[in-house]
């Protein structure tokens, strides 16, 4: 058999496997490793070229260094959690003989304690990014099933104002309480700018070069 037969021979296999409906929970938890594990590399990497270059100090060597090291750990984190949520949510499923609303919470649960428990500064990210979806979540559901009225103003102006007067509040007053890379960020907009000695550092650069 030539190569090419070979390979169409292989390919025709390894799609009918993938068609099989008896192993439609088990390829999805794979298949959802491998989404998990793109989709972390593909939000990450941009973030962390960004913010590695704006504030991180050192070579170019030790910029990509870092800039790796945060998107494999943040790839790595999305794709054993997609895998460890999908792959308890089929087993329950399995067991019960039927999907109930809690095999989601449950699954979850421990998929967060056992890959997003630690706490460093990727999982900080994501856990934080999630929280601030998941209370605009519950507010719109709160509203939804009646738990609390349906405002007759949109609440977001009043939203905004409290958020951003709270975060510059703590910002001034207890810097030490906000995440690393939002005190770097405040800093950069609200303190660097304090500072100058000519026009390269005042419109070229951020600081003044070191010769």
């Amino acid at each position: 058999m030539s190569a090419p037969d070979l390979l169409r021979t292989v390919l025709y296999t390894v799609n009918n496997f993938l068609k099989e409906e008896k192993y439609k929970a088990a390829l999805a938890v794979l298949k959802g490793f491998r989404n998990g594990a793109v989709y972390g590399a593909k939000i990450r990497a941009p973030h962390a070229l960004v913010m590695t270059f704006l504030f991180r100090n050192g070579s170019l060597k030790d910029k990509m260094r870092a800039i790796a090291k945060a998107t494999y750990t943040h790839s790595r984190n999305l794709a054993y959690f997609v895998f460890t949520y999908k792959g308890l949510q089929a087993l329950q499923e399995k067991l019960q003989g039927k999907s109930l609303q809690s095999h989601s919470f449950l699954a979850a649960c421990v998929g967060g304690w056992l890959v997003f428990g630690e706490n460093n500064n990727i999982n900080s990210q994501i856990n934080m990014y999630l929280l601030s979806r998941i209370l605009f979540a519950l507010a719109r559901l709160a509203v939804e099933k009646g738990y609390i009225p349906q405002p007759k103003k949109d609440p977001f102006p009043l939203f905004a104002t409290l958020v951003w007067g709270t975060v510059l509040w703590l910002f001034e007053t207890y810097p030490h309480t906000l995440q690393p890379s939002l005190q770097s960020s405040m800093n950069y907009l609200y303190n660097d700018s304090n500072v100058w000695h000519d026009i390269s550092d005042f419109l070229v650069y951020n600081k003044q070069r070191t010769p």
